[in-house]
């Protein structure tokens, strides 16, 4: 079998349509990626790049090459792996044009199973002088499988309980802790000694509750991109729920190197693509300094 260690940590050069078959086949456990959205940035510099993704002249051709893009990575991914995609909406001519939900429906059109819509809330959102319609604050992220038997570790990316919280929106719900038959002793809970003995909090998982759809994490910044980039906290909620130590990550478009630096973090092992050779260089830099930092810390702890 080829010796795939080069890969490890490396951000290729090139666009994943031309350099995909760098990767061998089921060797990737999940893809993070935050492609460029339809029509808000040009990334090169170069005016003959047409072939950058996000740059077409027509919707449908966006998302033709973007699903191209991911077809031709999906036998990269094991069978088991999951894909997380990070996209932002686009208006023209004062009508929003829904791209995320189009991207989402011509990917399930190509077998991809979609197993969920996230809202990411951006509570530092960029001011807007719009002025007809509510500012924009989210993005979604999506997450799809190859088949229905995917690996989710839904106990690496628990949140805290709410209800008996300051934050419960439970009408009275507070009152019921500890009281002995706080609880209806009909319904769905009937039975439940836990509840009836006044012991609510066994009945909840003690590390938390099921990671919900609505994730609020402000945008991050990074000193050499001059753009905002997508924050580590988000990534890393990916990267818990769908591998697990040593395996490989996967960003196609890996831009300022993010997804990158939470792997290594992370103890996972990345494999980026990048079409911009200067976010290519930025990138690999991140990477290696973390891998650096990470193995340095590691020699220190022992």
């Amino acid at each position: 079998m080829q010796n795939f260690e080069s890969l490890k940590n490396t951000v290729i050069s090139g666009d994943v349509r031309h350099v995909f078959s760098q990767i061998p086949d089921y060797f990737v456990q999940t893809i993070i990626t935050s492609p460029p959205y339809f029509g808000h940035r040009k990334y090169s510099g170069e005016e003959s790049s047409q072939c950058e993704i996000g740059r077409e002249s027509n919707l449908e051709e966006y998302i033709q090459n973007l699903t191209e893009c991911f077809d031709l990575l999906k036998p990269k991914l094991k069978n088991n792996g999951l894909l997380w995609l990070n996209l932002g909406d686009t208006y023209r001519n004062q009508e929003l044009l829904g791209v995320p939900w189009r991207v989402a429906f011509a990917l399930q059109d190509q077998g991809w199973i979609l197993r969920s819509d996230i809202i990411w809330k951006k509570n530092n959102a960029m001011p807007s002088s719009v002025k007809n319609r509510p500012t924009t604050e989210h993005e979604y992220i999506f997450l799809f499988s190859k088949t229905k038997d995917y690996f989710y570790d839904s106990d690496a990316i628990r949140e805290p309980h709410v209800t008996f919280s300051d934050k419960s929106q439970m009408k009275g719900g507070r009152k019921h802790f500890g009281q002995r038959n706080g609880t209806p002793e009909k319904g769905k809970n009937s039975g439940n000694s836990n509840l009836h003995n006044s012991r609510w909090d066994q009945a909840f998982h003690p590390n938390g509750r099921n990671k919900r759809t609505i994730w609020e994490i402000p945008l991050s910044k990074f000193k050499d991109a001059h753009f905002a980039v997508y924050p580590e906290k988000l990534v890393e909620i990916c990267l818990l729920a769908s591998t697990k130590s040593n395996d490989f990550v996967l960003d196609p478009f890996t831009g300022s190197g993010t997804t990158g630096v939470v792997a290594k973090k992370n103890n996972r092992n990345f494999i980026g693509i990048e079409l911009v050779e200067k976010y290519q260089k930025m990138a690999q830099k991140r990477i290696d300094e973390t891998h650096y930092q990470t193995e340095l810390f590691m020699l220190q702890s022992t």
